[in-house]
């Protein structure tokens, strides 16, 4: 069993950064592939990014391509994104996911096995 838990949400501005951290217990990250997820008020959840458990294969939405930057430490057993040039349409509760399966990248809800709660991130225009 892995425990997953966000930090580092908050409100920003458009244009400015955010770094979310992932941290886990319970089992160590380096047996897991992970991805960043998020969820705007009324709408489904949708992926963000993903990583493998090496970190060699990583895989992003287009909406975030070129803006945010997912990365992973295993020794620290610690996820995070670096989020850049924020737009108020990144509004959402962004989650952290742990597949089971280590190789590869994933990116759909299904596909994975453990869930953090979930930290606010708003930007204003």
């Amino acid at each position: 069993q892995v425990q997953l838990v966000e930090s580092g949400g908050g409100l920003a501005q458009a244009g400015g950064s955010l770094r979310l951290s992932c941290a886990a217990s319970g089992r160590t990250l380096s047996s897991y592939a992970m991805g960043w997820f998020r969820q705007a008020p009324g709408k489904e959840r949708e992926f963000v990014a993903a990583i493998s458990a090496s970190g060699g294969s990583i895989r992003y939405a287009d909406s975030v391509k070129g803006r945010f930057t997912i990365s992973r430490n295993n020794t620290k057993n610690t996820m995070y994104l670096q989020m850049n040039s924020l737009k108020p349409e990144d509004t959402a509760v962004y989650y952290c996911a742990a597949d089971r399966r280590p190789l590869g990248t994933r990116l759909r809800v299904s596909d994975y096995d453990y869930w953090g709660q979930g930290t606010q991130v708003t930007v204003s225009a």
